[in-house]
């Protein structure tokens, strides 16, 4: 679950998911290839008990309303499977030196009794004239349930301002494979238009994008604004030994290009 951040000081800001599990590392680098060889900052580890100590995943890191942040995902112990989405802010302006401090779990609006009641990760932000929103997965019915994407304006960093809204639901035969999932969505505005990508079924070679896309002048929290593409934009093609493609990120490249990133089984 990678992601890849351009500062406006012409740096490159990585996080990923990290192999065991149990904490958040960044890396900063000049260009994008010396992300692969930089070296990792560890800014946090995992509770030995209670919230966030299990199932740390696919964190991201952004700067938001003039602070750093990284939203990740967390579990419980013993309730492993009891993953919402927290936040870590960075009390300096340099994410790399500066001292992180727990955030907290993300906080619903005050009049949303459902927003991170039952199992919800992968969220990401973005900036759209002048407004934050956030959009990320959460389970409905139970652990095994169905995951939605939905989208909300942001009050502050980990707080939402508005109800949640859903943005998609599994509608076809690709996002049912196994699981019943819409998930880790990322945001691409390009030309007008306002894309989330996300990934969809099983995270086996089943795994696969779709994508929906919103003109940049409508209401983004009106489901009528989005047009879910009918196919996967990215799925697994044998012929070139790419299995499962799915969580990914946007982000511009050493010379302005739009590259996409993104993990492969």
């Amino acid at each position: 679950d990678p992601y890849l951040y351009k500062h406006t000081d012409g740096k490159y800001y990585f996080t990923a998911t990290c192999p065991k599990y149990d904490r958040i590392e960044i890396r900063c680098a000049d260009t994008i290839n010396e992300i692969a060889t930089a070296k990792s900052r560890t800014v946090w580890t995992r509770h030995l008990f209670g919230i966030m100590s299990s199932h740390i995943w696919a964190p991201e890191i952004h700067y938001i309303m003039g602070q750093w942040v990284i939203y990740f995902a967390a579990g419980e112990l013993p309730d492993i499977w009891k993953i919402r989405p927290f936040t870590l802010i960075c009390k300096t302006d340099d994410p790399m030196t500066g001292e992180w401090a727990e955030g907290g779990m993300m906080q619903a609006a005050e009049d949303d009794p459902y927003s991170f009641t039952d199992f919800s990760l992968d969220m990401t932000v973005f900036e759209h004239k002048g407004k934050w929103y956030t959009i990320w997965a959460q389970k409905v019915g139970s652990t095994n349930g169905i995951s939605n994407l939905y989208i909300a304006e942001l009050e502050t960093p980990t707080k939402l301002k508005t109800v949640q809204v859903l943005l998609t639901t599994p509608d076809y035969d690709w996002e049912r494979v196994d699981f019943w999932v819409n998930e880790g969505p990322a945001v691409l505005k390009h030309d007008g238009k306002i894309y989330v990508t996300f990934s969809a079924s099983a995270t086996g070679s089943m795994y696969c994008m779709g994508m929906m896309s919103a003109d940049e002048n409508s209401d983004l929290l009106d489901p009528l604004s989005w047009t879910k593409r009918r196919y996967p934009v990215l799925e697994t093609d044998e012929s070139l030994k790419v299995y499962g493609p799915g969580h990914n990120c946007f982000v511009l490249g050493d010379e302005g290009e739009q590259l996409c990133m993104l993990h492969f089984r």
